[in-house]
């Protein structure tokens, strides 16, 4: 016959103690999003290596396969980042190019790391 039941014993389970994984930091989510976006950091990179204003038809033309629209929508939403300014000259025709501000020029030296390992461990 089986012992009357006792009282219920607790084991320890062992466990490694582990450092709290960081949390992301929103500032690099929010720069790794922006700059991370499809076509983004094409056009980055097409106007951080001419460094010059560039117009609208010049920028399409050296990211090949972006449409139109899509280069519109990638331009404002660098112009309301900050990242680019849009000068319209009033001139017949209206002629647009857009310019690195000095906060897209930062993006200089994150950008050709980011070039250097792409070289080398993309094919």
């Amino acid at each position: 016959m089986a012992p009357p039941p006792g009282p219920l014993r607790r084991t320890q389970v062992a466990t490694l103690d582990r450092p709290e994984a960081p949390n992301c930091c929103p500032n690099f989510h929010h720069a790794v999003e922006l700059v991370g976006k499809r076509w983004t950091g094409a056009i980055l990179y097409v106007l951080l290596e001419t460094g010059r204003p560039m117009r609208f038809s010049e920028i399409g033309h050296s990211v090949p396969d972006l449409s139109d629209r899509l280069l519109s929508e990638r331009m404002k939403e660098l112009e309301a980042q900050g990242i680019v300014e849009r000068h319209v000259t009033g001139t017949s025709p209206v002629r647009v190019e857009y310019e690195l501000t000095d906060r897209g020029r930062d993006l200089n030296a994150a950008m050709g790391e980011l070039k250097c390992w792409a070289d080398r461990w993309l094919d």
